[in-house]
């Protein structure tokens, strides 16, 4: 198991890419099946991480772990759109590390508060957010990318003062 001092967390590098994909397709069942549309889950398949995950290096951030990368966050503008840690590495402070780094992030883009959506259903990953000072803000619909355009998913809105 790592510890908080053991990482290192950086900005993504293309060469990164791959193996955050791998991170996030391993992940995102563990918090969205049975939580989200069927129509979400068929086209959420290891091909779709790659491309989407190529396409977002410029607000990616991993954490390392003895040369590895061990989990991933993506920040656009006041919201923390992705957390992932991969499976060998949860428990080990690498969330917690990946999630400070994105409210400093934010808050260094000049924003006062910070979102975040959360399937609703995902009870490990909110008691995660509520441990850490975030707040749920009620119910909202989330326009999840779909070859076709959005999906609607029923999530949670968590905020955070970062003041």
């Amino acid at each position: 198991m790592t510890t908080a001092d053991e990482i290192l967390i950086r900005p993504a590098r293309p060469a990164d890419m791959p193996e955050v994909a791998g991170i996030w397709h391993a992940g995102w069942p563990d918090g969205h099946l049975g939580h989200v549309p069927d129509e979400l889950v068929a086209i959420r398949t290891a091909d779709s991480f790659r491309p989407r995950a190529a396409d977002r290096t410029a607000d990616t951030r991993v954490a390392e772990v003895d040369g590895e990368i061990a989990g991933f966050t993506m920040v656009v503008d006041d919201e923390v759109e992705q957390v992932y840690v991969a499976a060998a590495h949860r428990g080990s402070g690498v969330a917690d590390e990946l999630l400070a780094d994105a409210e400093r992030r934010i808050r260094e883009g000049g924003h006062r508060h910070a979102w975040l959506a959360v399937v609703a259903g995902n009870a490990r990953a909110r008691r995660f957010y509520e441990r850490r000072g975030w707040v749920d803000d009620g119910p909202i619909v989330y326009a999840a990318e779909g070859p076709d355009g959005a999906i609607d998913v029923q999530a949670q809105r968590y905020v955070k003062d970062l003041t």
